[in-house]
C-alpha cells in the first residue's frame, strides 16, 4: 500500500534497487569483523552506512537505501542470521567450481533481525527509505536440494512456506521500523524469461539446470511473496532481475512470459531492468497488469561505460509514452554490488545516479511543458 510519505514522491521518482558498491575500507572492516569487539566494529559500520546515505541524498535520489553495506551478500547475510544452512553443495557458476549454503535443519528463528539495521536507515535520513529482502521463492530455489534438505523440508514447497511465513515477520519489522518501501527481491521469477534456460538448453549457473513449469511455480512464488506483505502498512515492491556477478548476467530475455502472470501480485510496483542488453524491451509494459507501477531499469549497472543524461532520458521516455510518467519510477537496472566485492566503483555508482537524477528531471520538465 501507498504510505502518506510514498504518496507524496512526484512522479518518475529516483530510486536505487538496494546496493551499493563497498569501497575498500568497507570490505576491509567487513573482513575483520571477527577481529574487533564488537562495539567497535558496530560503531564504526554505523559512520560507514551513513556514508553512504549521504552519497544517496548527494546524488539527488527521492528514495534511499543503506547500500546494503552491512551485508557481505544480498542473500546469505539472511540465512547466516536466522540459521538452518550449511555450504555443502557443490556447483559450477560463469567457469568457476563453488560451494552453496543447502538448508539442512528446520529455521528455528523466531525473531526478526534486521529490524535494528531498517531503524537506523530510517533515523538517519529525510528521504523515503527502502529495505530489501530476498524473497521465499527464490531462497527456495537456490537453496533446497533434495540431496541435502528433506530431512528438514521434504519439498521445495514446504521450504517456501515456511520461507513466507519467517519473512512476513521480518517485513513487519522493517515497517515497523519506519521503513516506506520494503521490496522483495526475486530474480528467480526472471528464470522463466530465459527461453534457453527453459528449453533445458544454453550454459547456465548450474544450480539452475533443474525441471521448470511456469504455470505451477510461478503461481506459488507470486503467492507465497504474498503472504509476506499481507497487510503491510508501506509500499511493497517486487524486483525482479537477471542477476549479476562480476558485470555478468546469468540469464537473459524480456519480460513478456511473466508480465501477464502477476495479475495476482499484491504490490506496488515490479522493479524490471531495461538499461543492458538482453533483459526488458520497453513494448514488454503494455502487459503489465494494469494495478502495478514500474521501477524501470534505465541506468545499466554491469559496463563501465557512463551513458550519458541524454539516453538515459531516451529510454525513461520511451517508458512514459508507453504507459504515463504516473505509473514509473526510475532506478538502475540492478543493486551495484549484490556482493561486497563486485567490480563497480563507488565514484562510477554515484555518477551512475547522478546522471539518473538528471535524466529524471529533464523528462519530468518536459513533460510539464517547461
Amino acid at each position: 500500500m501507498k504510505t502518506q510519505r510514498t504518496s507524496r514522491l512526484p512522479e518518475l521518482y529516483t530510486q536505487v534497487i538496494g546496493s551499493l558498491p563497498r569501497p575498500k575500507v568497507v570490505q576491509e572492516l567487513l573482513a575483520a569483523k571477527g577481529d574487533l569487539p564488537a562495539d567497535r566494529f558496530a560503531g564504526l559500520l554505523d559512520e560507514m552506512v551513513v556514508f553512504a546515505i549521504r552519497l544517496q541524498e548527494r546524488a539527488g535520489l527521492d528514495v534511499v537505501s543503506d547500500g546494503e553495506w552491512r551485508r557481505i551478500q544480498y542473500i546469505r547475510e539472511y540465512l547466516g542470521r536466522i540459521g538452518g544452512f550449511e555450504k555443502c553443495r557443490r556447483y559450477q557458476h560463469q567457469g568457476e567450481t563453488k560451494y552453496t549454503d543447502v538448508v539442512v535443519r528446520r529455521i528455528a528463528a523466531s525473531e526478526p533481525v534486521f529490524g535494528k539495521d531498517a531503524a537506523f536507515l530510517a533515523a538517519h535520513t529525510d528521504r523515503c527509505t527502502k529495505f530489501a529482502l530476498p524473497s521465499p521463492f527464490l531462497i527456495a530455489v537456490r537453496y533446497w536440494h533434495a540431496d541435502h534438505s528433506r530431512d528438514a523440508y521434504p519439498t521445495m514447497q514446504h521450504f517456501m512456506e515456511h520461507l513466507a511465513e519467517i519473512l512476513a515477520r521480518e517485513a513487519r519489522a522493517l515497517a515497523d521500523a519506519g521503513i516506506d518501501i520494503i521490496q522483495l527481491d526475486d530474480p528467480a521469477l526472471t528464470y522463466f524469461c530465459d527461453r534457453a534456460l527453459m528449453a533445458g538448453e544454453g550454459l547456465h549457473d548450474e544450480r539452475l539446470r533443474r525441471a521448470w513449469d511456469i504455470d505451477r511455480e510461478l503461481p506459488e512464488a507470486v503467492a507465497a511473496i504474498n503472504r509476506v506483505v499481507e497487510g503491510l502498512p508501506a509500499e511493497v515492491h517486487v524486483h525482479c532481475c537477471h542477476s549479476v556477478y562480476k558485470r555478468r548476467s546469468d540469464v537473459t530475455g524480456d519480460y513478456k512470459p511473466i508480465l501477464p502472470r502477476l495479475a495476482d501480485l499484491k504490490a506496488d510496483r515490479v522493479n524490471l531492468e531495461f538499461a543492458y542488453v538482453g533483459t526488458g524491451d520497453v513494448s514488454d509494459l503494455s502487459l503489465l497488469p494494469a494495478h502495478l507501477g514500474v521501477g524501470m531499469g534505465v541506468v545499466d549497472v554491469r559496463s563501465e561505460e557512463l551513458q550519458t543524461v541524454e539516453q538515459i532520458e531516451k529510454l525513461a521516455a520511451s517508458g512514459v509514452a508507453l504507459i504515463g510518467p504516473e505509473r514509473i519510477a526510475l532506478n538502475p537496472d540492478c543493486g551495484f554490488a549484490p556482493e561486497s566485492n563486485e567490480p563497480p566503483t563507488i565514484d562510477e555508482a554515484y555518477e551512475k545516479l547522478k546522471r539518473l537524477v538528471a535524466a529524471a528531471a529533464h523528462v519530468r520538465a518536459r513533460g510539464m511543458g517547461l
